[in-house]
């Protein structure tokens, strides 16, 4: 089950990255560390949480809102 968590965790942190890139026309880097040092990737890296099996673009809209908001939401 680990691996399956780490492979989902990283499928979506990819697929976030992305959205970072496309909607916000930041560079990799600046994509990587907004979401590595986010909340969202807090509770995305906790499977108590359960948020790795929620669809890339619902976990978009929180780490959307905490950029605009500073808050996780």
């Amino acid at each position: 089950m680990n691996n399956d968590f780490e492979y989902m965790k990283e499928a979506l942190a990819t697929e976030l990255v992305e959205l970072l890139i496309d909607e916000y026309k930041m560079t990799m880097s600046e994509a990587l560390d907004i979401l590595y040092f986010s909340d969202t990737y807090k509770k995305l890296s906790d499977k108590n949480t359960g948020l790795y099996f929620q669809s890339c673009l619902y976990i978009y809209s929180y780490l959307k809102n905490e950029i605009t908001t500073g808050v996780m939401g």
